[in-house]
């Protein structure tokens, strides 16, 4: 997927007409809808094309259990055109193809993963707001992060790690804690596989770091990063490092994205944060890629199973 190409008048039209909707007007789903189900889905494809011929899979994965559609919602309005169109000109990477992921709770939610396919145009935004809102979650803490990461190692393919052995990159968005396993079973219920054991969440990030670069993003406004804010960030560095981004501000996921992806393909942080005209996104911005250096190339090990 993905032959098409970002056409800025399309995104204009389309945020026109979420602007005055309520967000259960924009996400109107009331159910895991069928295009975005991960059971039994063989692969999402990013593939290069005429008009999209070096082609950068980018995962972004949103946290939807409780308060969290906040997230969705802000990107659907106004974030997607701005990540886009700023990769797109200020090029860290080429030719974006963004694949929109909704996650919740394995444990407790009817749909702890939704999926859409990876896209370079509008279609994005169409099937970004297809994401049925569940608002779950339970009460150990965490959220199943670390299924996307799962779904993306096995589940995707993507030409610019196969043609070029260049990573996409893979962001997921929420305030919890990072799961300390994948249950085998939770992995055939919702994707079909059937695994002979569980993964703990160190071996499925060494899996998916084969072909992504792995972030997380701590939503500081969530009720559960400021119940626990050293606890959350804490288990969240134990996990992946100085890849954990704090985000103080929610309407600026697009820009920290942008930004994150800038600074790991060896830009300035302080640079990449003064390049936003707005002083506002700036400190943001600042605050969240502090801590952040380019990748050191590509992560070494591959669990076999």
């Amino acid at each position: 997927m993905g032959t098409a190409r970002w056409n800025p008048s399309d995104w204009t039209s389309y945020a026109k007409s979420t602007a005055h909707k309520t967000t259960d007007a924009v996400f109107a789903s009331r159910g895991m809808d069928k295009v975005l189900d991960p059971l039994g889905a063989v692969m999402r494809e990013s593939r290069d094309s005429d008009l999209n011929p070096a082609s950068t899979a980018i995962v972004v994965g949103l946290d939807v259990t409780g308060s969290m559609g906040m997230i969705a919602d802000a990107l659907a309005r106004k974030g997607l055109g701005t990540m886009v169109e700023e990769i797109l000109a200020r090029k860290p990477v080429s030719d974006p193809h963004i694949l929109c992921a909704g996650i919740g709770d394995v444990l407790y939610d009817r749909a702890p993963l939704q999926v859409t396919q990876f896209e370079a145009d509008i279609r994005i935004a169409r099937q970004l707001e297809k994401i049925w809102l569940e608002k779950g979650g339970g009460g150990n803490s965490c959220e199943s992060y670390t299924l996307p990461w799962y779904f993306a190692a096995l589940h995707t393919s993507i030409d610019c790690f196969e043609k070029r052995g260049k990573k996409g990159y893979l962001f997921t968005v929420g305030d919890e804690e990072p799961p300390r396993d994948l249950p085998a079973k939770a992995i055939a219920r919702f994707i079909g596989d059937r695994p002979q054991r569980d993964f703990s969440s160190h071996e499925l990030l060494t899996m998916v770091s084969r072909m992504y670069h792995v972030f997380h993003v701590i939503v500081e406004e969530g009720s559960h990063a400021r119940r626990d804010p050293h606890g959350v960030r804490s288990r969240w560095v134990d996990l992946l490092g100085q890849r954990v981004i704090g985000l103080s501000d929610h309407t600026k996921l697009a820009e920290v994205i942008v930004s994150a992806i800038e600074v790991n393909e060896g830009r300035d942080r302080d640079r990449v944060a003064k390049s936003w005209s707005s002083r506002q996104t700036a400190l943001v911005v600042q605050r969240a890629v502090g801590g952040l250096t380019p990748s050191p190339g590509p992560a070494a090990g591959v669990v076999r199973f």
